[in-house]
């Protein structure tokens, strides 16, 4: 498929939001060792999600994707991942549900430790130095000496990442994902909620799983309601990291990159001439394009012919994040343009990064109302189009944080001190995302509804 592609092709392209290691001795033994270390993710794995997004690329399934905007060396711990894959295995119940067909779950977990900048430089007290890109580059510390860019952040993120794995297979399939006991948390949320349609979309669940049990389909006869399968993505940017943790597929005899299952190239590294792209193309695991305002038809056309030349279904997620109120002044030429190329996508809705404002109390934040509105236009657009709404994908966490306002958790600019812990961007709560996933679902169902039916919703 990729004809004379090779893993390490990239370094001959333009580099950008990646860093200049002063120490090339240092970044040899680092990348020699993450070569001869185990992939995070395998080959089997790979496939297994490629062919599921195929599914939802022919609207017999719908995405979730969520999880921290950059992970945290610091915040690393059992209880924040349990905690998040908690959230996303609640947010996929009721967004089953809604939908009326399975939910591919991927969360942003086990590589999301490296971020790109909109400036090289950040300024704190007119003393100016580089910024921060993430733990797997540098330190989040306002010093010279944290800012400087060091290899070896490489193999703690390597550690972390396969931890965090080990950690969320056993959860997977080790009892903590059965159906009835997510859907017990869910009944927790919607008793503290004063939302009726809340309480009413968990009782006809309640009413679902009760007539399964007593038509004799429970967790304990059926493994499919107590495992879930669960995948990882991050944003492919640091390649020196991404090329070594590169496999050969034993199989097939392609390229997997072991990092993660799913990775993306950003809004601002997906110049069809650059490096991330070169290294995306050859690799087989799906992949993510961010779509944000400054794309334009014949760019994203260029990218579509490059990275999935053979057109393939599951392999190409288009993520749009362009901001409230503005999905209908984008999202359409986009349609359009993936028509005219016949192309076979996943359209996804990114309403976060859109949404990035300064709070009156001086924090970055985002609104609840405006994740909510540029997710209702999403669906409005594709309607309008005929086209699939394929899937959401939020920053978001298990913990009860305050980063983003508004929602039934009613946070408020001046609460947002009060538990502000975000290491780049602001993230939905735990409340916040499951409130979102109860609108979501809604809006799936009304979607099915006017369709009249599931099998009467066209493909893109």
């Amino acid at each position: 498929m990729t004809g004379d592609w090779t893993k390490s092709a990239w370094r001959s392209k333009p580099r950008i939001q990646m860093p200049d290691y002063p120490d090339q001795g240092k970044l040899d033994r680092v990348q020699n060792q993450l070569a001869m270390s185990p992939p995070l993710v395998f080959a089997g794995e790979v496939r297994q999600l490629r062919n599921e997004l195929a599914k939802v690329c022919e609207g017999k399934a719908f995405l979730l994707q969520g999880g921290d905007c950059a992970e945290s060396f610091q915040e690393y711990n059992a209880d924040s991942i349990r905690d998040t894959f908690r959230v996303l295995l609640q947010m996929a119940i009721v967004l089953t549900f809604g939908a009326k067909r399975p939910i591919v779950k991927i969360g942003r977990m086990a590589g999301q430790f490296a971020k790109p900048r909109s400036s090289s430089v950040e300024t704190v007290d007119d003393v100016e130095l580089p910024s921060y890109r993430g733990d797997m580059i540098n330190d989040i510390e306002f010093s010279e000496s944290s800012r400087i860019p060091d290899p070896e952040r490489m193999l703690t993120a390597y550690s972390q990442s396969a931890a965090t794995l080990n950690l969320l297979r056993a959860f997977s399939h080790g009892g903590y994902a059965d159906i009835t006991r997510v859907h017990t948390w869910n009944l927790e949320f919607t008793e503290k909620s004063d939302s009726e349609k809340y309480h009413q979309i968990a009782n006809r669940i309640t009413d679902a799983l009760e007539f399964m049990e007593a038509a004799g389909v429970n967790a304990e006869k059926l493994n499919t309601l107590r495992q879930v399968d669960f995948y990882t993505s991050h944003e492919a940017l640091l390649l020196e990291y991404e090329e070594m943790l590169s496999r050969v597929d034993s199989l097939t005899g392609d390229i997997i990159a072991g990092s993660g299952h799913f990775i993306w190239i950003g809004d601002r590294t997906r110049q069809p001439d650059g490096a991330h792209v070169e290294f995306c193309r050859g690799v087989q695991n799906p992949l993510g394009i961010k779509c944000g305002p400054s794309i334009t038809p014949e760019d994203l056309k260029v990218l579509l012919e490059k990275l999935n030349p053979q057109n393939e279904a599951g392999r190409i997620t288009l993520i749009a994040r362009f901001g409230n109120n503005k999905v209908a002044d984008y999202l359409p030429n986009l349609i359009k343009a993936v028509k005219e190329a016949g192309a076979n996508v996943i359209w996804s809705c990114d309403p976060m990064h859109g949404n990035t404002e300064k709070s009156s109390s001086g924090y970055k934040t985002r609104r609840f109302e405006n994740v909510l509105g540029e997710v209702h236009q999403f669906f409005d657009v594709h309607h309008d189009e005929g086209t699939i709404p394929g899937g959401v994908h939020f920053e978001m966490t298990g913990k009860d944080v305050t980063e983003c306002t508004g929602g039934l958790s009613a946070v408020s600019d001046e609460d947002l001190g009060d538990r502000y812990h975000t290491v780049c961007d602001p993230r939905l709560n735990s409340s916040q995302a499951l409130e979102l996933a109860f609108l979501v679902s809604e809006e799936l169902a009304s979607r099915i509804s006017r369709n009249n039916g599931p099998n009467k919703v066209r493909a893109a």
